[in-house]
């Protein structure tokens, strides 16, 4: 699967091209049916940043992103989540955690 096997944070247009290196007559449309199902069976999640096509990630686990501000391109970080990070803005707020987002942005080296 062409979104397992990258560690960005591609477009449905991006797989369609790695896509057609192997089947070479896939719609657009055929992939987008193919992401909604993923998405929709939690095999995959949907990343919306304002651009023009949303992003899609293989990795379903909680984890930190980094976006690179001069491409765009996003990177999953490699780092241990911060847990107490949940506890302490629940214990601030009163809200229940579930979960939370981190995006660390810079350039790419």
């Amino acid at each position: 699967m062409v979104i397992k096997g990258t560690s960005s944070y591609p477009t449905a247009d991006w797989m369609c091209e790695e896509i057609r290196k192997e089947i070479p007559n896939i719609s657009l449309g055929t992939v987008y049916r193919n992401l909604r199902i993923l998405r929709e069976s939690a095999n995959i999640s949907e990343v919306c940043y304002g651009d023009t096509f949303n992003r899609f990630d293989g990795n379903t686990g909680n984890h930190y992103h980094f976006r690179c501000e001069k491409c765009g391109c996003v990177f999953d970080v490699d780092e241990a989540i911060d847990e107490e990070l949940d506890e302490r803005i629940a214990l601030k707020t009163g809200f229940k955690i579930s979960c939370h987002w981190l995006e660390f942005h810079g350039l790419r080296k």
